[in-house]
């Protein structure tokens, strides 16, 4: 590998904004080039490689490639750059399905000087961070609940999204959103042995679930629920994780538009058998954070493994694979379409 980790993206899209901005801003990383050829124009005029197609960039004098595309399209790229000796990150979901996701995996076992890691940047949120301190601090004692609402309000014209193609995305908002979330379950407390869930088409019309309901429990019996909508029209990001000494709320997420709302964690604390306070009131603690440092730490993870050949510790393929496994098992459950509604278009 050359002085600096020579990086290629495919994709130019929202994120692929954001992964050039992480590249170009990283001391030990070096922009190749970029592939996507209906932003070819945008592409050049940032004065930035460009290549006509993915082959084309990874067969160039890369060492990592970043991949931004649509979710069909993941696994085939992944696949090929891993086989040619890339380092890969991909956005998440990885893929549109389980298959998707085993195929991803299968290329880095049999391609084991290879780093892998997928984008769950919620994991880096100063709010989840801060929070996961506290609780493996053991003062709030053990993990008992978490319950999760994750829901953005799609506009009018949610249904030509390619988000809601089947063939193109492989799901509807649990896949494109509501995997941070589950992503997130698992941060906190590892696998889950049982999962339900429900998925509805409620308010366009689309294919795909614009609300589900997800309900799981761990082997030692901790019980977690997420609600993943597109119909909260109020944009909402809320993790309640509930303890045997207290609790942890982490609300609102930094994001470019904001709509989510200002980032707090708030901590609170079972009074003490002598606490001369309302029951069911107590006290509570409140940080606010007006930053946001987790698509840069998420670079900065995979720079410093394959700089130090160390394995991916957050984001890693196991990772990916639980959170797809969940949603497979939910998915593989009938979507129900309610009737008697209008459906917006």
């Amino acid at each position: 590998m050359s002085a600096k980790i020579r990086v290629g993206i495919v994709g130019f899209g929202y994120m692929g904004e954001i992964r050039y901005r992480n590249v170009t801003e990283h001391p030990e990383m070096e922009l190749v080039g970029i592939c996507d050829p209906d932003r070819e124009a945008e592409i050049a005029a940032k004065n930035i490689a460009v290549y006509k197609t993915w082959k084309e960039l990874i067969d160039a004098a890369v060492d990592a490639v970043i991949v931004c595309t649509p979710n069909f399209a993941i696994p085939e790229i992944a696949v090929y750059a891993m086989d040619h000796g890339r380092h890969v990150f991909c956005e998440k979901p990885p893929g549109r399905n389980y298959a998707d996701i085993q195929l991803i995996r299968a290329a880095e076992l049999r391609n084991p000087q290879v780093k892998l890691i997928f984008g769950f940047n919620h994991r880096h949120h100063p709010g989840i961070t801060d929070a996961k301190a506290i609780i493996e601090s053991g003062s709030l004692g053990e993990i008992l609940t978490l319950r999760g609402v994750y829901g953005k309000g799609g506009g009018y014209d949610y249904h030509t999204s390619w988000r809601n193609d089947e063939r193109i995305s492989g799901g509807g908002i649990l896949l494109d959103q509501g995997i941070h979330m589950l992503d997130l379950f698992r941060y906190f407390v590892g696998d889950f042995s049982e999962v339900q869930g429900m998925r509805g088409i409620t308010a366009f019309d689309v294919e795909v679930e614009d609300n589900a309901i997800v309900i799981l429990r761990t082997p030692q019996g901790q019980l977690a629920q997420l609600h993943s909508s597109a119909t909260s029209w109020k944009h909402i990001f809320r993790l309640e994780i509930g303890c045997s000494k207290g609790y942890a709320i982490i609300s609102g997420l930094l994001s470019k538009t904001g709509s989510y709302g200002r980032e707090t964690l708030v901590i609170g604390r079972r009074p003490a058998r002598n606490e001369r306070i309302a029951v069911g009131n107590p006290r509570e603690e409140t940080s606010y954070y007006d930053h946001d440092p987790s698509w840069n730490i998420e670079i900065a993870h995979f720079a410093e493994c394959i700089i130090n050949d160390t394995p991916i510790e957050k984001g890693n393929s196991i990772d990916a694979l639980k959170v797809m496994e969940i949603i497979d098992t939910v998915y593989k459950q009938p979507i129900v379409q309610m009737d008697k509604i209008q459906r917006e278009k």
